[in-house]
Parts: structure tokens; C-alpha cells; sequence
């Protein structure tokens, strides 16, 4: 019998937790929600190799579909306060004061349903990433979706980004770093990426919304790209048990 504070028992708890709010907005928000946590690895990945901070409470989340990072989140500070973190796993904020922008009414009306009653509130913005205010962050997440606009508009995305974490660094001086957390398809590996689109565009069809042409970067040049704009990144696969070829790139701040 598994421990209750081993961190797959902790994870199945954790994943409950996050995903009941969505039984609330309809069948589809909560089969999504389930599917989606229980089969993306980047979820679990996010706590276990420690890559957000107790100090960035402040959260900015491009992208965020129906809220299911913020579901999380407040789970993760709910699991801790009553002692139920597994030794193994770094501290996560108790707390967030969270914003997510997203493009599709539908996915927001999902979120404000499900997770609207969070405290703190979170803040659900119906809108373009590319000329959405960006609120002063210690955390921005980007997952899956900045190849949606062209090279363009992905540099001035970020270079967005930039300033919004600047600005959260300038409000406080503890040591936190000042983090994107960027994933992304690797255009390099071909039949990775293929996969991964086709898989998107068929995602997108199910969630009710237009199938748009899509701008990948290799690796390299995604790299390139947040080292120009003042970063220090590092990069780690994140498409464990999956056929794609997606890569998740920790860009700090310098």
C-alpha cells in the first residue's frame, strides 16, 4: 500500500483535488481537465523538478485555456498548509495572485465557472497575447501556444514578457528569480513535431475553435531568441510518454 505522503499517492490526491472544480462548468471542462493533468507531464514535472518558487506569487498565465494551472496551484498551497507535501517535493506559493489571458470566450466562461471562486480571485482576461496589458509578474507561463502568431509576434511576445517581469522584479528584492517558463515545440525533430501539431489541430476542432497556420522554431533558435532578449535559459524534454517533441525552456532573467 502506497504512503499517503509518497509522491504518487500525493499526485492522485493532488490531481482530484485540481480537477473537481471542473464537474461544475459541464462534462467537457471536467473530462478535459482529467485528461489533460492526468496525461500531460509537464504538470507533474513543474513540482518535481522544482521550478516555481515559493516568492513568485504573482503568476501570469498566456494561455491559459480553462484555468487549470491556477486549479493547481491552489491545490499545491492547499496540500501544504495541511502538511500533505512529500519531503521529496520543493515548496510551491501558498497563495498566487494570478492572471490568465486567453483568446477563446468559451474557454473563459469554462474558467470563471469552474475556478472563479478561488481565493485570491483570479483574474481571467479575454484577449490577444499579443497586445493584452501584462501585469508586473514574478511568473509567466507559456505552454503550447506562441506558435499560434508568426516570428513576428512571438519576439514581441516575449519581449512583452520581459518587461512585465522586470517590472515584478523591480517591486521586490528577495532573491526570487524572475521566471518564463516557455514550452515548445521542437521543429527540429521532425516527426516528434509533426505529431505534435496534428495532435493540436485535432485538440483544437474538439474545443470548438478555427484551426490556425502555426510558426515553429528549432531548439536552437528558440534558445537564441530568450538569450537575446536578456535571458539565461536552460531547456529540459518535456514530452515524457508521448510521441512529441515538445521541450520546456526555463528562461530566468539575468
Amino acid at each position: 500500500m502506497t504512503a499517503p505522503h509518497h509522491p504518487d499517492a500525493a499526485w492522485r490526491r493532488l490531481h482530484d483535488a485540481a480537477t473537481q472544480p471542473y464537474r461544475q462548468a459541464g462534462r467537457f471542462a471536467w473530462h478535459f481537465a482529467r485528461g489533460k493533468l492526468a496525461r500531460d507531464p509537464i504538470f507533474r514535472g513543474l513540482i518535481e523538478q522544482g521550478l516555481i518558487a515559493p516568492g513568485q506569487r504573482r503568476v501570469l498565465d498566456i494561455g491559459c485555456g480553462q484555468g487549470l494551472f491556477v486549479s493547481l496551484l491552489s491545490s499545491m498551497g492547499e496540500m501544504q498548509a495541511r502538511r500533505h507535501w512529500p519531503a521529496g517535493w520543493s515548496a510551491t506559493p501558498m497563495r498566487v495572485d494570478y492572471t490568465g489571458i486567453e483568446l477563446m470566450p468559451r474557454d473563459i466562461a469554462r474558467a470563471t465557472r469552474a475556478v472563479g471562486h478561488l481565493q485570491p480571485a483570479p483574474a481571467f482576461v479575454c484577449g490577444d497575447m499579443c497586445d493584452a496589458p501584462l501585469p508586473p509578474s514574478d511568473l509567466v507561463v507559456i505552454l503550447d501556444v506562441l506558435h499560434y502568431v508568426d516570428l513576428q509576434a512571438q519576439e514581441g511576445v516575449l519581449s512583452r514578457v520581459r518587461q512585465a517581469l522586470q517590472q515584478g522584479a523591480a517591486e521586490r528584492d528577495d532573491g526570487t528569480p524572475a521566471r518564463l517558463l516557455l514550452r515548445v515545440g521542437d521543429a527540429a525533430s521532425r516527426r516528434g513535431y509533426r505529431i505534435s501539431q496534428w495532435v493540436d489541430r485535432t485538440v483544437t476542432r474538439v474545443r470548438g475553435h478555427r484551426v490556425a497556420p502555426t510558426w515553429g522554431r528549432p531548439l536552437h533558435e528558440w534558445t537564441a531568441l530568450l538569450q537575446r532578449l536578456g535571458f539565461a535559459v536552460h531547456s529540459l524534454p518535456m514530452s515524457q510518454g508521448t510521441p512529441f517533441a515538445n521541450v520546456l525552456l526555463v528562461a530566468d532573467l539575468k
